[in-house]
């Protein structure tokens, strides 16, 4: 149960810390001024979601056990995501600088 709810925990940050930004991206007055300032907020928020999405997946790996290694059946998603979840971090830049 634990794991589950860090897991939603993560997830429903990620998404709390998403809709901020938005919401402060679609009323801002002055847009060049919101970009820049916005700018550091986007970037961590980029990282944590990467790390959150890389717990999650490990997460869920440990709690469908072998069944996260196999390409079909109810761990078919968990691998994949398991196995991708690096490809949807490299696109967006280097979290450890």
């Amino acid at each position: 149960r634990w794991k589950i709810s860090e897991m939603a925990r993560q997830i429903d940050s990620t998404h709390a810390w998403l809709e901020q930004i938005t919401y402060q991206m679609a009323t801002a007055k002055d847009k060049a001024k919101s970009d820049k300032i916005l700018s550091g907020p986007i970037a961590l928020m980029k990282a944590h979601s990467t790390k959150a999405m890389e717990y999650c997946a490990r997460e869920a790996a440990q709690i469908f056990g072998g069944a996260s290694y196999v390409r079909g059946g109810v761990g078919e998603r968990v691998e994949r995501i398991y196995r991708e979840v690096r490809a949807y971090a490299i696109p967006g830049g280097s979290e450890e600088i």
